[in-house]
């Protein structure tokens, strides 16, 4: 695999060419950005890959909806659906794509509807819900909206600033596009992480003055939930688990299981995979299934013995007051 990316050196000196020339004209106003009467806060990264986009919508859900009337707008990536969609009871994973649907079904009081058209999705939203509060998943290399705050994620071992464009890295945009976010949260930190390492990543960023930068871990909860009754990581020791996983980035949740004594057989799917008949017969086939929360939207009911582990982020440093206290400023 990396010799196939260093063969294709070139075909990423053309990708890069595209996209600063794409940038150039939304700086110049040669491509229109539109902005919204109702507040927007748009999280995303400049990398393919798993960074937390979907934790951090969670996390500001759960922070804003006492408080505000909020709406999630999301692409809804693979789902068979076209167009603008408003999440209801009787929709389905299908229509919506995992990650919506996963919010949609944890939080009920919210909004959240999809379009692959980011302008149109928001127009929607104001005509139909009057939202007091837009959230953007995945959005930040879409500038045909301009949002009113912009959260950029970064992943400790994979940031921006050491990466290169597709598709011998894993850039899909300029690293200089980070002086648009107003806060750059660097996901994924190990326990390890001391204020010398946090120095190192505060150089390699090289933010603007004005910028605030945070750092977060993941977090896995011990309990699971599932088709059964509910379990604990605990009652796991000394079973042979299956995980099975459609993510982009599977490595640091089979290395939290592994640390904590699971054992495991784990088979690994592209991110956002829509599982077979033939591979839910082999899931049906093992002892105990293991997922995460994104995959169990698409094998719930098909499984029978099928159990996932929520995640969220966890601040460090107090940058959980510190993210707060920027948004309420902004929605001021």
């Amino acid at each position: 695999m990396q010799l196939l990316r260093k063969l294709a050196f070139p075909i990423s000196l053309v990708y890069g060419l595209v996209v600063h020339v794409r940038n150039v004209l939304y700086d110049f106003g040669i491509l229109k950005s539109t902005s919204f009467k109702t507040p927007t806060i748009c999280v995303g990264n400049l990398s393919v890959g798993g960074t937390g986009k979907t934790p951090m919508i969670e996390y500001l859900v759960a922070l804003l909806q006492d408080r505000y009337k909020v709406a999630v707008l999301s692409r809804g990536y693979k789902r068979k659906s076209k167009g603008f969609q408003i999440a209801s009871d009787g929709g389905n994973v299908e229509e919506l794509g995992d990650e919506p649907y996963q919010i949609f079904k944890k939080f009920p009081k919210i909004t959240v509807a999809v379009d692959a058209d980011r302008c149109n999705g928001i127009a929607n939203l104001e005509k139909s819900v009057h939202p007091d509060l837009v959230l953007l998943d995945d959005a930040f290399q879409h500038r045909k909206v301009k949002p009113g705050f912009s959260i950029l994620l970064t992943a400790y071992d994979g940031l921006y600033s050491k990466d290169r464009y597709l598709p011998t890295g894993n850039l899909r945009d300029s690293k200089r596009e980070a002086r648009r976010a107003h806060v750059i949260v660097v996901t994924k930190c190990p326990d390890t992480l001391d204020n010398e390492r946090q120095t190192q990543v505060l150089k390699s960023l090289k933010p603007k003055k004005e910028q605030q930068v945070l750092f977060s871990q993941l977090r896995y909860d011990h309990r699971l939930k599932g088709n059964g009754a509910p379990l604990s990581l605990e009652d796991l020791l000394g079973q042979r688990v299956t995980l099975v996983t459609g993510i982009a980035n599977p490595k640091p949740l089979v290395g939290y299981l592994i640390d904590r004594g699971v054992d495991l057989e784990h088979l690994e799917y592209r991110d956002h995979h829509f599982f077979s008949t033939s591979e839910i017969g082999l899931f049906n086939s093992k002892p105990i299934v293991l997922t995460t929360e994104k995959d169990f939207a698409r094998l719930k009911g098909k499984v029978a013995d099928l159990y996932y582990i929520q995640v969220k982020h966890e601040f460090l440093n107090g940058g959980g007051a510190i993210l707060e206290k920027a948004i309420h400023d902004f929605m001021q």
